[in-house]
């Protein structure tokens, strides 16, 4: 049952409607890459200046220093869900910088039923082959899997030194059984410090809408998601550690309604919360709110390589837990130009 409840909520479920605007059709582009993000809530939008930057915010890419690579895993609700990112970023002449990385997404096992006899109501008894009374009951027919991927291309670029923007082409593939989609999208983003440290972030994600074009001939749209965030760094020397402060939201246009944590009419509303706690610039502690459930984390920090971690608590599906890395390649041939 539970399987059954998820691939309705982060699949395309309705591949056999007519086309038009899909609520839910890209919501496995939604889930968040990277541990330290998720652990904070998955407050990032505001935030620059890592390789996963490459999906919360392209524009974040201008401020690398030097290439990063970055991955995490994670076995979602229980083993459910099989849930993969990979990005790779550098930084690119003196105020640029590009990214390629890949989420994927997939429900393996997800059951077919059907009939003995179609003909007659579920329940129904009937003489079968062999001469038994049976009940016409459902049976699992065939077992097939639902795969999504999205391939992001990145760029950022610094104008001046308190504003920076950047695009994202994306490409998207589902598979589900026998049938497949395709579909190309564009994200717009920026960030801007308009006073002392605070920073701003926007994300138009999908903002010329995205096709999904099926085989069987269905066309279905992803509309736009703009992501607003805040971001205000601090740093405590006598303790030698700094602390980071963050807020996103999420508004659609998919008239989610109750599906949301607040709404006008079709436009909805979605809430992103995080704080990050950073010791000696080697330990990190995390704790967010995810559109109101629970997360936390923690990261370690060294010389080039940094482990998190983050916990992500669910109402009705179990937590869940993700592991990431991110290397970075500090070598002075590699930095970005002075």
């Amino acid at each position: 049952m539970k399987k059954a409840v998820l691939f309705l909520v982060i699949s395309l479920a309705g591949a056999g409607k007519a086309a038009g605007t899909a609520k839910y059709a890209g919501e496995f582009m939604s889930l968040g890459v990277g541990s330290r993000a998720l652990g904070m809530g998955g407050a990032y939008v505001a935030i620059s200046g890592d390789v996963t930057n490459g999906y919360w915010n392209p524009s974040g890419l201008s401020r690398l220093a030097y290439p990063e690579f970055s991955a995490m895993h994670a076995r979602m609700f229980n083993g459910l869900v099989n849930y993969d990112y990979v990005g790779l970023a550098a930084p690119f002449r003196k105020l640029e910088g590009l990214g390629i990385s890949m989420v994927r997404l997939a429900v393996d096992d997800i059951f077919y039923t059907a009939l003995p006899r179609p003909g007659l109501p579920v329940g129904a008894e009937y003489t079968n082959e062999s001469g038994q009374i049976v009940a016409n009951r459902p049976y699992i027919s065939r077992t097939v899997s639902d795969a999504e991927y999205a391939f992001y291309l990145s760029y950022g670029r610094q104008s001046g030194r308190r504003l920076a923007y950047g695009v994202n082409v994306k490409m998207v593939h589902k598979g589900v059984g026998d049938n497949s989609a395709w579909g190309l999208g564009f994200d717009l983003a920026a960030q801007w410090n308009p006073v002392g440290r605070l920073q701003t972030g926007l994300n138009i994600q999908d903002f010329t809408t995205t096709l999904l074009a099926w085989d069987t001939g269905t066309r279905e749209l992803i509309s736009p998601t703009v992501k607003t965030g805040l971001a205000y760094p601090f740093w405590f020397s006598a303790i030698r550690t700094s602390f980071l402060l963050a807020a996103d939201t999420d508004v659609r246009f998919e008239n989610r309604r109750f599906a949301s944590q607040s709404h006008v009419g079709p436009v909805s509303l979605d809430f992103h919360l995080g704080a990050e706690m950073l010791v000696h610039r080697v330990v990190a502690l995390r704790v967010g709110s995810d559109i109101g459930h629970f997360s936390a984390g923690a990261g370690l920090r060294l010389p080039r390589l940094d482990f998190d971690y983050a916990f992500l608590s669910h109402q009705h599906l179990e937590n869940t837990h993700r592991v990431s890395l991110r290397l970075r390649i500090e070598e002075p041939r590699f930095a970005r130009m002075k």
